[in-house]
């Protein structure tokens, strides 16, 4: 997961930060930031996220540290490319690109014997929109699809720049043998070493039929195409005209921005494009159930998030019967993904969201994860 996802382990990464001292000077000194620019760290997950402030100057820019062998600089420039399109077009607010002295989007720097890559984004005031109540989360779950509507949208029709280089999130890369986040099954035997062998027998059906369903689903142009991939409510950065601001950080809202505002006046940007990839589409809708799957709130979500989407892109019987199992598809990813970063403070208890797991995973076999779906199509 990006930038976005909630950090957690600051202590456990101390090293890996002193470390990198070194490798954030160099990558400061790429850019005009001023005499003295000061960096803050903000978020520490796949990725580092600094918040750099030149105090002389009034600026402050947003710094993304990208962690070795998750994307090379040719698959960054690709998704900075996506994020200016949709920003140049009006499809959606993204927080600008900043060049460094070279003109380049992406800053490489050597670390030992690793490469690291970064990325300087003009800062962007606003707050995650807060899953709150059910009304108010409901709410927010109908804007995530309005969101995830037009960007699709954009993405079906965009000519993408020669060399656009992007991941698929396929079978093979999710739960596969290429799993870009690790084995599920691992994951499994390290939150739970105690129980890994019983609940891994229990999901194996599962994650069984959800490879049978995708398959049968396919891969057409009309259902899969280029995705955020976690397109969450974390991943949105809400603020309205209005908003109290740093002063002389931030001037007039630019055309861009108040072209994409809601009808409250509040500009949503989207941000942390750092799983954009190929997919299915609807795989965003799963994405923005991250964690809460087992919620009883979970078929109103889906309900919101379809309806809004809906008044952008079509959607068939065969697209709503998928969405179980890329619901499924993403939860086990999640799995996995809380095997491999035990700093993480995603969810309050990794034991017992594997444990859920596999609970959600015989009510999708039982076909009732999402039974009143079919009642949402329409023509």
């Amino acid at each position: 997961m990006g930038t976005g996802e909630p950090g957690g382990g600051a202590g456990v990464v101390t090293g890996e930060l002193l470390e990198l001292a070194g490798v954030l000077t160099d990558v400061l000194a790429a850019y005009d930031l001023g005499p003295a620019p000061v960096p803050v760290l903000v978020n520490i997950s796949e990725n580092m996220t600094y918040r750099i402030d030149d105090v002389a100057g009034n600026r402050r820019w947003a710094l993304r540290l990208h962690r070795p062998g998750y994307h090379d600089a040719a698959e960054i420039v690709a998704e900075l490319a996506w994020v200016a399109a949709l920003r140049a077009e009006g499809v959606v607010a993204t927080p600008p690109v900043v060049a460094n002295r070279f003109g380049s989007v992406v800053t490489t720097v050597r670390s030992g014997d690793a490469i690291r890559h970064a990325v300087l984004f003009e800062w962007v005031d606003g707050v995650s929109p807060e899953l709150g109540d059910t009304a108010g989360l409901i709410s927010s779950f109908g804007l995530l699809g309005d969101i995830a509507g037009r960007m699709h949208d954009h993405a079906a029709r965009w000519s993408r720049p020669a060399g656009f280089s992007r991941f698929a999130w396929s079978w093979h890369a999710t739960l596969g043998p290429g799993a870009r986040w690790g084995s599920w099954r691992a994951g499994v035997a390290a939150v739970l070493p105690g129980e890994a062998e019983r609940v891994v027998t229990m999901l194996e059906p599962a994650a069984a039929e959800v490879e049978r369903g995708l398959a049968a689903y396919g891969r057409g142009s009309d259902r899969f195409g280029l995705i955020h991939a976690d397109m969450r409510l974390a991943n949105l950065l809400v603020a309205r005209p209005a908003m109290p601001r740093v002063p002389g950080l931030v001037g007039e809202i630019p055309a861009a921005d108040r072209a994409v505002a809601g009808r409250s006046g509040a500009v949503i940007h989207v941000i942390d494009f750092d799983d954009c990839g190929f997919g299915w589409y609807l795989y965003d809708l799963a994405a923005a159930l991250s964690f809460i799957e087992h919620s009883p709130a979970l078929p109103a979500l889906v309900a919101a998030w379809l309806e809004a989407y809906r008044a952008h892109r079509p959607l068939g019987p065969a697209d709503l019967a998928v969405v179980p199992t890329l619901v499924l598809l993403r939860r086990l990813l999640l799995v996995a993904w809380l095997g491999t970063h035990p700093h993480s403070d995603a969810v309050p208890d990794a034991a017992a969201y594997a444990r859920d797991t596999a609970a959600l995973a015989d009510r999708y076999l039982a076909r009732t994860l999402l039974p009143d779906l079919a009642h949402h199509s329409r023509p």
